[in-house]
């Protein structure tokens, strides 16, 4: 099997790259991608609980994106730009979350600047930051401080920026705040949103249920790796970076109570379809946290997920395989053709596709 990433480019014109959600989540359009007939039809995102059966299970990713973007200053008077890979450690228990080894309220994080170990980091008037190692290029170990007692999670919180991808070309508005956030995002801890996600609305959550269609949660904290584009020719050399999941007794039980009964299980996001994945065995689903780092690219033998709902993705990246993967190639290619002849709205804040 021919594996050159350079089979999964496309072109795309930029002004497809959607900047804005818009108005009402709910409004976006929805393509309908038929993998048993390559059939493809154009819908509204209101219109997905009628592309469902009743029967069927949606899976979502409740993350919360928090602003982990930090502008600051050496004590040389240098600009310094943080994206923290996870929330500022304070307790044991948040740094088996939030990922780090649990020494203090430190952080890893990616810079653009020049930085040196033991350099003193100023982020306002209530935050410093010490530069502990700098494990690889272009990423800092740091160890945050407040100057007045507060939690310097708390201060991160407050000044932080929402870290928009770099495709959004402008900077981040007070709106992003929320809207670049599920309706049901609730555990705190990614620096991306799963953006398939962000077509729901409460009015479509209460439509599905109407309709007998239930939710389960599952957790993936995005971290830094979903930004990272496949360097290598042979896309299977590439390596994912870990990223901190969470799959509860109570999901993995109610999971596999629908493979029992034959329902189907509705992947919303390629972040849910990872967890799933991961965690599915010849025994059924098993309760567990821990860090995944799945790579999903064609070829790949699916255990669990049955449909999918997901968002449109960069060329040459591992989304694109992942979904290239569920539905194949020629046909994703297909239907990306043309989800681009009709206009649609591209990435994060873009329109989305039911691959059935």
């Amino acid at each position: 099997m021919n594996t050159s990433i350079e089979d999964y480019n496309y072109f795309l014109p930029p002004e497809l790259v959607a900047q804005y959600p818009l108005r009402e989540r709910d409004a976006s359009r929805l393509l309908i991608l038929n993998r048993a007939n390559g059939e493809i039809r154009h819908a509204s995102f209101r219109d997905l609980p009628r592309y469902l059966d009743p029967s069927d299970l949606l899976i979502i990713n409740d993350t919360r994106v928090f602003p982990a973007r930090l502008h600051g200053v050496k004590t040389s008077g240098g600009k310094i730009e943080l994206l923290l890979h996870h929330l500022p450690e304070a307790e044991e228990g948040e740094a088996k979350e939030f990922g780090g080894g649990g020494q203090g309220p430190g952080a890893r994080a990616t810079y653009r600047g020049r930085l040196r170990q033991g350099q003193e980091l100023i982020f306002g008037e209530r935050l410093r930051a010490e530069v502990i190692s700098l494990p690889q290029p272009g990423v800092a170990e740091v160890r945050f401080r407040s100057l007045n007692g507060s939690d310097p999670s708390q201060i991160v919180m407050e000044q932080g920026e929402v870290p928009l991808p770099p495709y959004i070309r402008r900077s981040p508005e007070e709106q992003d705040r929320e809207g670049y956030q599920t309706v049901y995002a609730s555990r705190m801890g990614a620096i991306a949103c799963p953006t398939a996600g962000l077509h729901f609305t409460d009015a479509v959550m209460e439509d599905l249920a109407r309709r007998g269609l239930e939710t389960v949660s599952v957790t993936l904290h995005v971290g830094p790796g979903t930004f990272m584009p496949v360097r290598q020719e042979d896309y299977t050399k590439h390596r994912l970076e870990p990223e901190y999941f969470e799959l509860s007794e109570a999901a993995a039980k109610r999971l596999n109570e629908a493979r029992s009964r034959g329902q189907r299980l509705v992947a919303v996001g390629t972040t849910s379809v990872r967890v799933l994945e991961y965690c599915a065995g010849p025994e059924g689903f098993t309760p567990q946290t821990g860090w995944c780092d799945l790579f999903v690219f064609p070829g790949y033998t699916f255990q669990a997920v049955d449909r999918l709902l997901t968002n449109f993705h960069l060329p040459k990246s591992t989304l694109l395989l992942l979904v290239s993967a569920f539905a194949g190639r020629d046909l994703i290619m297909k239907a990306y053709e043309e989800a681009v002849k009709e206009k649609y709205r591209f990435y994060s804040y873009g329109d989305c596709m039911l691959i059935l």
